[in-house]
């Protein structure tokens, strides 16, 4: 098995896309705090791993390019008149994944990654199922660049984990935990929101 055959469980309802396309703007608050907190969550992998040397330049280079996704998302609220939310409300979908990771040191960096890779390729299928659906012009072509983005970044915290774990360790674990992520959408209720 390889990086490119890891495949979500289950695919995300056309409820849940016309649910965004109905309140839009709800959305776009919400992908904005979605970018802002992947753009910490690398960074945070920086801070809680700093011997990790060999992962730290694509943790930051992950966390900068989240971060001008941020901007990017901010500049279309801009334009429609719309400001970012007072606080970040709590995310479900994530806490509920990260209840999954085990409490070993270790077992729980490999864990994480994974679950960053879970996270990453749901925003990569959601974004590109916005891009196909959205009927502005420019925010579909907007959604096609992120949804790009997002499909490296699923890609490239597996193959972290592989740089300190065995690969069919990686990939037995990538799949448990996929299944995982297919209840726990499968239980999330339907909202303007990425998760």
């Amino acid at each position: 098995m390889t990086v490119d055959m890891l495949r979500l469980k289950v695919a995300s309802s056309q409820e849940w896309v016309q649910t965004v396309l109905n309140d839009f703007d709800t959305f776009l608050k919400d992908h904005a705090d979605c970018e802002r907190k992947a753009s910490s969550m690398a960074m945070s992998f920086v801070a809680k791993y700093p011997d990790r040397t060999e992962i730290i330049p694509e943790l930051i280079h992950t966390g900068i390019e989240e971060l001008e996704h941020f901007r990017l998302v901010y500049k279309i609220m801009e334009k429609r008149g719309l400001t970012l939310n007072h606080s970040i409300g709590e995310d479900l979908y994530v806490k509920q994944l990260l209840k999954n990771c085990h409490s070993d040191r270790e077992k729980r960096f490999r864990d994480r990654l994974i679950v960053a890779s879970l996270v990453e390729n749901r925003g990569f299928e959601r974004f590109k199922l916005i891009s196909e659906n959205v009927t502005d012009p420019e925010l579909s072509k907007f959604y096609y660049m992120i949804y790009e983005s997002e499909a490296k970044h699923g890609n490239s915290f597996v193959k972290m984990a592989c740089l300190y774990f065995d690969e069919i360790e990686v990939f037995d674990r990538w799949e448990e935990l996929a299944e995982k992520e297919a209840d726990i959408l499968k239980g999330l209720e339907l909202k303007a929101a990425l998760h």
